[in-house]
């Protein structure tokens, strides 16, 4: 995840051209962080938080928000829409690691998986913002289709901030 984020983070800056859009605050309401996504990506607000694909349906991405109640809830619920979405998630591949994204730290959970349209890379990061708010990160990639869109990835991922109260 490392490497990930340092390529993204190189990306952004050898391709200012990128055509991102506007930066996103969730939950609306009351906002607890903001990330920037592009316009192709199809960016939404959901109930818990907010999702986006990008333009190929190669990667999915949905940020939640929890509370030390809810996490358990949340975690459980990501692992579920993956599997009503037919994602078959392989236990024995789970690698961790760590993070540091715009002074947060990340928590990181990746495995190895299938999807009707075949092998993919599935993510869930841990990501607390405030004392009492955690995000949790889901990301579903098509093996051999995610890595055109590494740099719009890493420009995501790299604009994840906390809102100040």
């Amino acid at each position: 995840m490392k490497t990930l984020l340092a390529a993204i983070a190189l990306a952004t800056v050898l391709i200012p051209g990128v055509s991102l859009a506007e930066t996103l605050a969730f939950p609306s309401e009351a906002p607890i962080a903001e990330i920037t996504i592009p316009d192709s990506w199809s960016p939404e607000e959901t109930d818990g938080g907010i999702q986006a694909t990008s333009a190929d349906e190669a990667i999915y991405l949905a940020i939640d928000i929890a509370d030390e109640k809810t996490s358990d809830k949340v975690i459980d619920d990501a692992f579920q829409f993956l599997k009503d979405n037919g994602v078959t998630v392989n236990g024995s591949t789970q690698k961790r690691s760590e993070d540091t994204v715009n002074g947060l730290a990340m928590l990181n959970f990746d495995w190895n998986g299938t999807d009707e349209e075949g092998p993919v890379n599935v993510g869930l990061s841990m990501v607390p913002v405030r004392a009492d708010r955690m995000l949790v990160v889901t990301y579903w990639g098509q093996k051999g289709q995610q890595e055109k869109h590494a740099d719009e990835l890493l420009a995501i991922i790299s604009s994840l901030k906390a809102v100040a109260r």
